[in-house]
């Protein structure tokens, strides 16, 4: 069965000791993958890998909210579009790691140019939001600026989501996908999330080498675990596995213009 891991970092240092050995463990399975940057170096680590397995591996560019130094530079990442990026991401806002509203001011700042970047390569947009601890709503302020972008038609997909019903509305109204991974396989407060989400707009995702899912809780995580984030989607909305697996791999090949 063929499967996409949309959402990963198989680039990421966790996997220096066994990379190559892990990557065709899980092609040969048919677990096909994205390499999601989320800073500069592992964005250009990400189009390696996918010019090294082209229609196996592709990649995206960005720079996730906390890895945002001193020294960002949008031209640096405008300079990497290849033919193997086929997203801007991940990028977003995170304010449960930034109380600060100086930081949050810059990292809603670089987000508008990331928005202007995708809308300008024609390129999806792969979003990070995460909430402040019991306060402020990251995902609220997201789809503000998407809806308020002067204009600029972007689409993508908020990666991990972990809100609630209603936050989770604003980008399905937007025509955003929601990607899901180990999360929703430990933590049953997503539970009516997944089944409120229309399956049209699911991507599967683990975010490897984080967030295991279960039976894997603890161990460092790989792309071919997304099939028990399919599982759980098929389980909670009270569908065959194979449907479920081929309708999200559908909409990554919609969402990312790819073919595998």
């Amino acid at each position: 069965m063929k499967i996409i891991d949309t959402h990963c970092h198989p680039q990421f240092p966790d996997y220096d000791n066994d990379r190559e050995e892990m990557i065709k463990r899980n092609l040969v399975d048919g677990v096909f993958m994205i390499a999601i940057g989320a800073d500069l170096k592992s964005s250009e680590g990400g189009i390696a890998l996918a010019k090294k397995y082209p229609n196996q591996i592709w990649a995206t560019i960005g720079a996730h909210p906390d890895e945002i130094g001193e020294d960002f530079a949008i031209e640096d990442y405008k300079k990497i579009i290849s033919k193997q990026v086929v997203a801007i991401g991940e990028v977003g806002l995170d304010y449960y790691r930034t109380p600060e509203e100086d930081r949050r001011k810059r990292q809603k700042d670089i987000f508008l140019e990331f928005i202007n970047l995708s809308h300008e390569a024609k390129l999806p947009l792969v979003i990070h939001s995460r909430n402040e601890k019991l306060g402020k709503s990251a995902h609220d302020d997201l789809a503000d600026i998407l809806k308020s972008n002067d204009g600029l038609t972007v689409d993508g997909v908020a990666h991990s989501f972990t809100g609630t019903v209603d936050e989770a509305k604003k980008y399905l109204d937007l025509g955003f996908y929601l990607g899901f991974n180990g999360i929703i396989t430990f933590a049953n407060q997503y539970d009516e999330v997944v089944r409120y989400a229309p399956m049209e707009q699911i991507l599967l995702e683990t975010d490897a080498p984080w967030l295991s899912p279960v039976p894997y809780r603890g161990q460092r995580n790989e792309p071919i675990r997304v099939i028990e984030v399919a599982k759980r989607v098929a389980e909670l909305k009270n569908i065959e596995l194979a449907e479920v697996v081929s309708i999200c791999n559908q909409n990554a090949r919609k969402l990312f213009g790819i073919d595998f």
